[in-house]
């Protein structure tokens, strides 16, 4: 059975199950480990691991503790209940604005590329095409967020550092202007988002993309890259305060556990905050080498999770609505049995948008797609409801194709 704990009820002898937390924020090659010694406890501690999951079908038992099915109905219910929030609007049709983001993806993906091999080869860092880029960013956000948004997966091993940078650009620009920001911060805050990994051109590759467990002195030199990526951007001219903050602060964590300066949550500026839930959405939601992306969804609900100690609460709350329980792009499945990709939040309800369905599994085929509107009742578009979301390549299906 898989049970929840306090770390101060975890003994030597118990199998850890999930550290529950994103895989940065601890040293361990896998979630899933006998604990055999007190070193082992104390690396857990000093991961800033406050609560955890076990198998007592492997190890020992904590009694009392709740059960992962219970866990997962609490959280759910209450992602239910910020699901019923209206979510935020968009001014134009993600099949009119979905060419546009495209090339605004490609051409942001070259300049960071660009920048980071100046990085890497030891040169001067030009930034001058940054801010000409957040503003292209913030124009296709403001037209229609989910169309960048739903780009957002589509990553390789090969630009993933690159292709990561946007993203966490584009969800800040994002998360800025649900906001209500000031358009200069959201600039500038979408800079600190596309620059936020310099520092990582500092870590060799055999490290940065290691497959296997991290020894001490690796995983350390990966922390180090948010002091390396501060240090080259203050030697860089026109960088200004926002995204020195940003590129610093991104893996700090509310309960001090973060680094490099392990900053309480008063202690670290909002946008920083910001920061450190988009940079975590958008890597645990990616496939790499060394571990499967989450579904959107299910990140969000293990993000929730962690935000009791990690991220500011109000603030995830805020971003969930922002992207939307159901982001733009995620396949689900409808109580009716019908596939679809998830094309527009709804007006009213997060958990009720537009779905383009395109698969029945009732008779395991695929159908002419059409869009269904959750927020409407049977017999005008609607009448059914999410279930839960699905993995595309189970299914054979790209999302993309269905959003244009």
């Amino acid at each position: 059975m898989i049970k929840k704990i306090q770390f101060d009820q975890l003994t030597p002898g118990m199998f850890v199950h999930d550290l529950n937390c994103d895989w940065m924020s601890h040293p361990f090659a896998r979630n899933q480990f006998m604990v055999r010694s007190d070193e082992d406890l104390q690396k857990i501690a000093n991961a800033g691991i406050h609560d955890l999951y076990i198998d007592t079908s492997k190890g020992l038992d904590v009694e009392n503790a709740p059960t992962k099915a219970e866990v997962d109905a609490q959280l759910e219910a209450e992602l239910e209940a910020i699901g019923s929030q209206r979510p935020e609007i968009v001014r134009i049709s993600i099949a009119e604005e979905l060419a546009k983001a495209k090339k605004i993806h490609s051409q942001a993906a070259q300049i960071v590329q660009d920048v980071m091999k100046d990085v890497r080869l030891g040169h001067a860092i030009n930034v001058e095409n940054v801010a000409p880029l957040v503003e292209d960013i913030t124009g296709s956000v403001m037209r229609n967020n989910g169309a960048l948004i739903s780009l957002l997966k589509i990553k390789n091993k090969d630009d993933y550092t690159f292709l990561h940078s946007v993203s966490v650009c584009t969800l800040m620009v994002t998360f800025c202007h649900a906001l209500q920001m000031d358009t200069d911060i959201t600039r500038e805050a979408g800079v600190g988002g596309l620059l936020h990994d310099l520092g990582k051109m500092k870590v060799p590759d055999s490290i940065l993309n290691k497959p296997g467990k991290l020894t001490d002195e690796e995983f350390a030199i990966i922390r180090q890259h948010p002091m390396d990526g501060y240090n080259i951007l203050v030697a860089t001219p026109g960088v200004g305060n926002i995204p020195l903050d940003i590129t610093r602060h991104h893996h700090e964590r509310m309960d001090g556990s973060g680094y490099p300066d392990k900053l309480p949550g008063d202690q670290i500026s909002t946008l920083s905050q910001m920061a450190a839930i988009v940079d975590v959405y958008d890597a645990i939601t990616a496939d790499r080498c060394y571990h499967k992306g989450m579904p959107p969804t299910e990140a969000l609900k293990k993000m929730w999770e962690w935000s009791k100690f990690h991220f500011n609460p109000q603030l995830m709350q805020l971003f969930m609505r922002t992207v939307g329980i159901y982001p733009v792009g995620t396949l689900v499945r409808l109580e009716s049995g019908k596939i679809g990709v998830v094309t527009e939040q709804s007006e009213k309800n997060m958990l009720t948008p537009k779905v383009k369905v395109m698969f029945s599994t009732k008779s395991n085929t695929f159908i002419t797609p059409h869009e269904v509107d959750l927020s409407k009742p049977l017999g005008m578009g609607g009448g059914d409801k999410i279930v839960s979301h699905e993995d595309p390549l189970k299914w054979q299906i790209v999302p993309e194709r269905y959003l244009a």
